[in-house]
């Protein structure tokens, strides 16, 4: 090996993120393999050591020392034919000490080679370096570090990324392949799936774009990383980011109720004294919001001030409905919200999209109630249909009572 080579690993080395030790490692376990090939015996256990300083190695035969074992145990194939085996059973201590000749050695044995060999002591063999070892091991072992240097790279890719699973990291878009977006992540590629991308949401290559490393698996083809935009996670990660008061930790993110690409709802609370929650979070002139709403690919968020009265938390969620009053029914945890009828439709939503964040932001289930329409019940694991449906028997119901109002205020006109 010559000082080339090394300076090829420590290159590698360098471009990959690997430790110099571990291209070390697999280098010798290469070199070993090739000396087995070429040179070795059967029952050699072949290690390799390498110099790094000038590209040499040494080779050894390494066993371990037992204890002096019966002859029975040593061969078991020739005692099998001599030793009767009583009711066709094994000889479980012999089992448990089963000789290895290619890893151990006998104590009487090793003490010859050194006499001051003891039980579970490691005798290493040097083993002739033939003059074409140099030559072909490099030949030989080249393939095999390859291999090796890509096995190591996969698994401390794999290792690194495991680690960030369920967080938030940065990644710019390389290309798309039909409807999956590929992520650059600096040492490797993650994969946004159709179904983990932000609806309408437009990507184009080199744009940076926060993800949510949603899972990380090991293949053979290396690390699968699958990213999402859909996460609460980015939302959160988002507002740390953008406003200093959050990252400072005087103002606290308590709960977050996401419909990706469309609208979130963020209750937020002040840790600090002299805080206004929400005046931070949306800065001034809806400076800091904008950024977040841009990052977000012009998702509409409100910011609501979270309250442990869940009365109020329920009333904060609702915004910007305008809400009269709350009944709390604590078992089933379901609110009845009475809202005036004109505020009624603000209060459910378009296809009941704000009082689904609210209850998923809150953790109740809500019925909504007009004031002088009725109930009308909002569950909300129901199809967007039927909310609809739901919304314009609310509109008729206000409508039915305006045209009666303006019924009776003509009869009493012509009387």
């Amino acid at each position: 090996m010559s000082s080339e080579i090394i300076s090829a690993i420590k290159q590698i080395c360098d471009e990959k993120g690997l430790s110099y030790e571990s291209v070390v490692e697999t280098i010798e376990s290469a070199l070993a393999a090739a000396y087995r090939k070429d040179f070795g015996e059967k029952n050699q256990n072949i290690k390799v050591v390498f110099n790094s300083e000038n590209g040499k190695s040494v080779v050894y035969d390494v066993k371990t020392v037992v204890d002096d074992l019966p002859e029975e145990i040593i061969n078991p194939v020739e005692s099998a034919q001599v030793a009767e085996v009583l009711d066709g059973g094994v000889d479980e201590e012999a089992e448990e000490r089963k000789f290895n000749p290619k890893t151990q050695i006998q104590l009487s044995d090793a003490k010859i080679l050194k006499k001051s060999a003891k039980i579970d002591d490691e005798i290493k063999t040097e083993l002739e370096v033939h003059e074409s070892y140099g030559r072909m091991a490099a030949q030989t072992a080249k393939q095999v570090i390859i291999q090796k240097l890509r096995e190591a790279e996969r698994e401390m890719i794999f290792s690194d990324f495991k680690s960030k699973e369920h967080e938030v990291i940065a990644g710019v878009v390389q290309r798309l392949e039909g409807r999956v977006v590929l992520v650059d992540l600096d040492r490797t590629i993650g994969v946004l799936p159709p179904e983990e991308q932000i609806y309408g949401e437009k990507y184009n290559q080199g744009d940076r774009i926060k993800v949510y490393v949603k899972a990380v698996n090991l293949t053979s083809r290396g690390s699968e990383i699958i990213l999402s935009r859909t996460s609460e996670e980015i939302l959160k990660k988002v507002f740390y980011l953008e406003i200093p008061e959050i990252s400072n930790n005087l103002i606290e993110i308590k709960a977050v109720a996401r419909e990706a690409g469309s609208r979130s709802k963020v209750a937020v609370l002040a840790t600090g004294e002299n805080i206004d929650p929400i005046g931070s979070c949306v800065g001034q002139r809806g400076s800091r919001i904008q950024t977040v709403i841009k990052e977000l690919g012009g998702e509409k968020i409100d910011v609501i001030e979270y309250d442990e009265e869940p009365i109020k938390f329920i009333a904060n969620a609702l915004a910007p409905a305008k809400v009269l009053s709350i009944k709390l029914d604590e078992k089933e945890k379901r609110a009845i919200v009475t809202v005036s009828d004109d505020q009624l439709s603000l209060a459910i939503g378009r296809n009941g999209q704000n009082v689904r964040l609210a209850a998923h932001l809150t953790g109740w289930k809500l019925d909504l109630v007009g004031e002088k329409s009725g109930k009308i019940e909002i569950v909300t694991d129901k199809e967007e249909p039927k909310l609809e449906e739901e919304l314009i028997k609310v509109d008729d119901e206000v409508e039915k009572s305006v045209k009666k109002e303006g019924k009776k205020k003509s009869k009493i006109n012509k009387k």
